[in-house]
């Protein structure tokens, strides 16, 4: 954002106002204050504890009774930061960013970069042995599409590309993007509006689901499992179709691990 901002060597006191929770957590961070509705039923819930809700828009309040020495917040409106940096340092975080990018750089704002390059060279040894555990067992063939969709808010229908679930499953040994998806992923989209009538130009050998919050996307989601054009799909026709919970597809440290245990169980079904 172009601000210069002088940050505690190792912070004590941080808010963190933003997606992707589940990143602190292998870096050993329990913020003082952060965002619920980023916490509340992802898979990490459970894991965190004396945390204080700052709410949506963050309560500016509420931030400077939590006395923070460090504020991370993912949004880049000047306003929010203008007033957030006169409680404490604040630093605006790209969290869509890719996920080593997202860890080193809150590993060197946090004064945790080894564990930051711990982590990750962990988590991609855990991610390449269990892609090769895939193809040698030929749950997974060599060169297999899958794509993402989902409902959001209500009627729109979603495909999801450089962010969430997409992130884990496009991989060198693990499944490929359709050829209308690999342009999205070009342009560092997270998710894309489609319509229904297309679904077929996008869809993969395998799709995932991603069950939605709102009645409203529940009952779009329905309508379309019941349409003809869903019915025709090679995926579909072949079984080869999974849900997810939409809070269970984030793309946080902390559910990429979690979906690296769950995603092989979920394919040989």
């Amino acid at each position: 954002m172009g601000h210069k901002v002088e940050i505690p060597v190792s912070p004590e006191r941080v808010v963190y106002h933003g997606e992707n929770y589940g990143d602190l957590l292998p870096l050993h961070i329990e913020p003082v204050g952060a965002l619920y509705s980023w916490i509340t039923d992802y898979v990490f819930e459970d894991q965190v504890k004396n945390v204080e809700d700052v709410g949506f828009p963050i309560n500016t309040e509420k931030v400077l009774e939590l006395n923070p020495d460090l504020i991370i917040i993912a949004t880049p409106d000047e306003k929010v930061y203008e007033e957030l940096s006169k409680i404490a340092p604040t630093v605006v975080l790209d969290t869509f960013a890719p996920i080593d990018t997202r860890l080193m750089e809150l590993g060197d704002i946090l004064g945790k970069k080894q564990e930051a390059i711990d982590w990750l060279a962990n988590y991609a040894n855990k991610e390449e042995k269990m892609w090769k555990q895939l193809v040698d067992e030929e749950v997974l063939k060599p060169g297999e599409t899958a794509s993402v969709f989902t409902y959001y808010p209500g009627n729109r229908l979603f495909i999801m590309a450089s962010t969430g679930l997409s992130q884990v499953l496009y991989h060198p040994n693990g499944f490929r993007p359709g050829e209308k998806i690999q342009p999205i992923l070009d342009e560092g989209v997270g998710f894309e509006e489609i319509s229904l009538e297309l679904l077929s130009e996008y869809a993969g050998d395998r799709i995932f689901i991603l069950t939605p919050e709102s009645e409203e996307a529940i009952q779009s989601t329905n309508d379309m499992i019941d349409s003809a054009i869903w019915k025709s799909l090679p995926a579909v026709k072949n079984g080869k179709v999974y849900t997810i919970e939409i809070e269970k597809s984030s793309s946080d440290a902390t559910t990429r691990e979690w979906l690296l245990d769950e995603l092989p169980s979920m394919l040989k079904k």
